[in-house]
């Protein structure tokens, strides 16, 4: 049995937005303070969340209007009430939603009406103190940030690229007629009271030792305040529409690659300028949470550039990146940077060395260990390091159960079955996965709420390359039984993880 040490640790993968509520969409209120006092219960020290700003588009969380926002879909009403922000009768609507499933256009139109109702308040208050404060704290992005959304509104939703040439390009006699004909202030309130309530969830989730594990997308989107307010950071052409676009190569997995369509970064000018606007994104993301996951960590390492008016990404070229840079000067301005580096899929060497040279954990999936040579597969149980961390599955992946029920061959039946050293089946495997994943010498293991439920593929988050049903399971009140509590407590304990 492994023995306890410091660094052994485990937690649970759940996102924000798949918390029960009674308001279409999970959030920073009471759901989440009852599921901290369930990892607490459960032995978990660690809460991986999906990123948590503004989506774009499609409802996924890595396709974002801000790279330093929150969503305000996050916003508790119940929090709002007990804070005297809103009255009992401003909730009535609430009992339209159900408890299934979540449709993001209707949650997030209640959560922006309350938002709003709550601001119409506030402008009558003569106390705005905290509120100024945090306008100045983070002034850095929230002036630009608030400008941006307040013309997506005027312009009725409509991307940047769209906009009159004057306002589109920033013109300064444009930009400061239009800082005066726009309400500003209601941008900024939304985000003051939605970094309030997730400060105060933050802080109570390290009072129960509790750590929050968030998650960065390397790239932004086009329509995102980022690239309408920096756009010499990015490779466009004079319009301000991408050269290149962001994306990986052709693969097992996919004959013509991904294009994702996300605008490359222009590394050189962000050299040029001490790597500010990534700096400035770090420090606002180790702020948010006590480590983070970086996705498409080799992205910093070389960039998969397509031509923008490609419909595939099969005529891209690798662009060097100067991550190993960035990266070293960030370690001179933090004591430490808690990262774990997304490093699925085909690795090369200088990813692997860099990792390696800044101590940056990467993923294993136990989903994938059972795929041709065991002995040489990373990511079988007996090959896996201590400095990395351990994951049944993750949010593109199916669950456990749908995996062995829809996807898993014979031959890697039994490939498992003899790792396990039993006969596996559909009622079975998500347990047995998770025992493989808590007995590994990894430091770190996280389990997909799902699995630790042992549900199967309806209760899958997301599906890549499928543009609808994504990002829209919960789970329910009262699922997370204490039976399934004292068994993942047990486990933890087992295998010296407490």
């Amino acid at each position: 049995m492994p023995q306890k040490s410091e660094s052994r640790c485990s937690g649970i993968l759940l996102h924000i937005t798949s918390l029960p509520s009674k308001f279409g969409v999970g959030d920073f209120g009471p759901s989440a303070f009852e599921f901290v006092s369930l990892l607490k219960q459960a032995g978990q020290t660690l809460w991986q969340i999906l990123p948590i700003n503004p989506p774009s588009f499609g409802n996924s969380p890595y396709s974002c209007t801000s790279a330093f926002a929150i969503s305000p879909l996050f916003v508790s009403p119940e929090l709002m009430l007990r804070d005297g922000l809103l009255e009992d009768c401003d909730l009535e609507a609430a009992s339209e939603f159900s408890q299934g499933r979540i449709h993001y256009p209707s949650a997030l139109d209640f959560k922006i009406k309350l938002l709003s109702k709550s601001y119409d308040r506030f402008k009558e208050n003569t106390d705005k103190n905290e509120f100024e404060k945090f306008c100045l704290d983070n002034s850095y992005w929230l002036e630009d940030f608030s400008l941006f959304s307040a013309l997506k509104t005027y312009f009725e939703g409509r991307s940047w690229s769209e906009w009159p040439d004057e306002i589109k390009k920033r013109n300064s006699d444009a930009i400061e007629k239009y800082f005066g004909s726009l309400a500003l202030e209601r941008e900024k309130y939304f985000q003051f009271v939605l970094f309030r309530q997730w400060k105060e969830l933050q802080r109570h989730c390290r009072s129960e030792g509790i750590r929050v594990f968030g998650d960065v997308a390397l790239y932004v989107n086009h329509d995102s305040a980022d690239v309408w307010v920096h756009p010499e950071m990015f490779k466009l052409d004079q319009e301000l529409n991408p050269v290149v676009v962001a994306g990986v190569p052709p693969d097992y997995f996919s004959e013509t690659g991904q294009r994702w369509g996300n605008p490359v970064f222009d590394w050189g000018f962000l050299r040029e300028n001490d790597f500010t606007w990534w700096v400035e994104r770090m420090k606002h993301n180790l702020d948010l949470f006590d480590l983070v996951r970086i996705d498409h960590f080799r992205g910093f390492l070389a960039a998969w550039e397509i031509p923008a008016e490609d419909p595939t990404a099969v005529n891209g070229q690798w662009q060097e990146c100067p991550g190993v840079e960035f990266f070293s000067g960030l370690l001179n301005e933090f004591k430490s940077v808690p990262v774990v580096a997304e490093d699925l899929g085909v690795i090369t060497q200088d990813v692997k060395d860099a990792m390696v040279r800044f101590g940056f954990p990467g993923m294993k999936l136990l989903i994938f260990a059972f795929d041709g040579d065991t002995l040489q597969n990373p990511y079988t149980p007996d090959n896996h390091v201590k400095n990395c961390v351990v994951y049944t599955g993750t949010h593109d992946c199916n669950t456990v159960r749908g995996w062995f029920e829809e996807e898993l061959s014979d031959e890697s039946k039994v490939k498992l079955e003899n790792i396990v050293g039993r006969k596996v089946f559909s009622n079975t495997v998500s347990k047995e996965m998770m025992v493989l994943a808590m007995s590994s010498i990894a430091d770190t293991v996280i389990l997909p709420m799902q699995d630790v439920l042992g549900l199967g593929s309806e209760a899958r988050m997301n599906c890549p390359g499928v543009a609808e049903n994504n990002w829209e399971w919960r789970l329910l009140p009262g699922q997370w039984s204490t039976g399934i509590t004292a068994r993942l407590a047990d486990a933890t304990k087992t295998y010296g993880r407490i």
